[in-house]
């Protein structure tokens, strides 16, 4: 015979079992139960803030002003600007740009999803290319700006004309991730809005 309190017993664990494996709960890393998936805003990575970008060139701009004080004090020249690094900088601008530009036809004009995984990817890559191009901008502008006293010698001319180039074209890298940073995000569906009860 099977005691009132083995019945009692039995009964609590079976409700047990039927509420924790059938709850009907998503998880909140593979999807929502809205139907979308994730967006890259949704707790991993968010938006570069201006401070962010603000150190980034400061930190350039320090190193910048170091190579050129560190060669002067060793009585060596400090080294030419190459014309590959800004063209390098220009075409990493444009292919962020281009990216940038896909992304918004394609989550904000024609309303696609996009997997959270690739998501997170595109939102670090676009938060890597504007955090590299302060940093970098910086670094070319404090560079280029200690020999503008010399402008007169052909060789700090030179410089001051190639940093500035180099400089730009890290501000328009910048300006491309964060401009892929804003297309990244999903803005909310007419699906995704709960309809308002009715009194």
């Amino acid at each position: 015979m099977v005691s009132r309190d083995e019945r009692g017993t039995a009964r609590r664990s079976g409700a047990g079992r039927g509420s924790g494996g059938g709850s009907g709960r998503h998880p909140r890393g593979g999807g929502s139960g809205s139907g979308r998936p994730d967006g890259p805003d949704d707790g991993r990575l968010r938006r570069t803030q201006p401070r962010a970008l603000l150190f980034a060139a400061v930190v350039g701009a320090v190193l910048g002003w170091l190579l050129v004080t560190t060669t002067d004090y060793l009585g060596m020249s400090a080294p030419l600007v190459p014309w590959l690094a800004p063209a390098a900088l220009w075409l990493g601008a444009i292919v962020v740009g281009g990216l940038a530009w896909a992304l918004y036809r394609r989550l904000r004009v024609r309303r696609l999803r996009i997997d959270p995984s690739q998501a997170v990817t595109y939102l670090a890559l676009a938060k890597a290319s504007a955090l590299a191009g302060a940093l970098v901008a910086g670094g070319y502008l404090a560079f280029g700006a200690l020999f503008v006293g010399r402008w007169e010698a052909e060789s700090p001319r030179e410089r001051v004309v190639r940093s500035a180039v180099a400089a730009v074209a890290g501000i328009a890298l910048m300006i491309a991730g964060l401009l892929m940073e804003r297309a990244c995000e999903v803005p909310p569906s007419d699906d995704d809005e709960d309809p308002e009860p009715t009194r």
